[in-house]
């Protein structure tokens, strides 16, 4: 999450009143994050109670025509027990809003506030929590009946990768040059095929899960949700947790999250197999996306560009480690 658009007060009450919530009381950006604008809203609530959300706007990485398929996705996820927010619909029955602007029309969503909040350094209780939420929500998502292709998928490492281009990355660091330059063809060369898929998260990052103690209150940013292998999303999901704020990977985390998701869902032999080259893959695609906001990210933009380098050391740890997903 981030803020890349600035919102008057009186402009942010007029959306918000295209909402059956009550009246705006309060709002404050959230600075978290890489591609949309968000805000923490407080309002008196549509029975005068009080209520919070999450209003985001979409800059960019989500074209219009996705956000369907995200919104929908959340309401079919939450119906189903899963720890999800639920779209607050506008006065019309609408999963959206749009706002005018100079480049063109931006959509706005407003989604349910969750309780519970984000671990910098998980444990392995945490990590297996999660890892069993993720099977659920793989599971709960099987009669979901619309469809998304990955647009963070290999063909996008490589498109990125190429707008960065060499010297780009090497500003970033001369190794990350060297790692892309080496690992990128070899992934796409082998990337496997065949295996299990349906709706994956695609970025379930320890900010992108809410926590009270070891029990996970709510899976969030649903924004590059799509269709894919599961085990792929199984092997984000490690790149995200398994290693720590040094890039040493965390074995208990490791074994506790990947037991976590077969408590739920059981892995196949080729699911299993195919773990470390999903993981290195996954690894590529934070590197990339990264490195693109590093180059690209606007000087006045409330958010500080992650570093690519975390995720291709992570990559070089995968392809001298297959073991770990043993």
């Amino acid at each position: 999450m981030a803020v890349y658009t600035h919102l008057g007060a009186e402009e942010m009450a007029a959306l918000i009143a295209r909402f059956d919530v009550g009246t705006l009381v309060s709002a404050k950006g959230i600075a978290e994050g890489v591609s949309n604008s968000n805000w923490l809203l407080e309002t008196t609530g549509s029975d005068g109670a009080g209520a919070r959300f999450i209003l985001t706007m979409y800059e960019f990485r989500i074209e219009l025509e996705d956000l369907p398929y995200f919104l929908s996705l959340l309401d079919h996820l939450a119906a189903k027990g899963c720890p999800v927010p639920r779209t607050i619909h506008d006065r019309e029955g609408n999963l959206y809003v749009t706002r005018p602007g100079p480049s063109g029309d931006k959509a706005l969503a407003l989604i349910e506030y969750l309780p519970g909040v984000s671990v910098s350094t998980p444990t392995a209780g945490q990590a297996r929590a999660v890892g069993a939420e993720l099977a659920r929500l793989h599971l709960a998502a099987g009669d979901f009946p619309a469809s998304r292709a990955n647009g963070m998928g290999v063909a996008e490492w490589q498109r990125l990768a190429s707008a960065c281009g060499a010297e780009g990355l090497a500003r970033i660091n001369p190794e990350l040059a060297a790692i892309v330059a080496h690992e990128l063809p070899r992934l796409i060369s082998s990337w496997p095929t065949g295996l299990p898929t349906g709706v994956i998260h695609a970025d379930l990052f320890p900010d992108n899960v809410l926590m009270l103690g070891d029990k996970v209150t709510g899976l969030i940013d649903f924004y590059f949700a799509c269709n894919d292998i599961l085990a792929y999303d199984l092997a984000v999901t490690h790149v995200a947790w398994c290693f720590d704020k040094r890039d040493s990977f965390r074995a208990d985390v490791s074994a506790a999250l990947i037991e976590g998701y077969e408590g739920v869902r059981l892995l196949g032999a080729e699911e299993r197999a195919a773990l470390p080259l999903l993981g290195q893959g996954a690894a590529m695609r934070f590197a990339m996306s990264r490195a693109w906001d590093w180059l690209n990210t606007p000087a006045d933009a409330l958010v500080t560009p992650k570093d690519p380098m975390s995720p291709a050391r992570r990559l070089g740890f995968y392809k001298a480690n297959p073991e770990v997903f043993a």
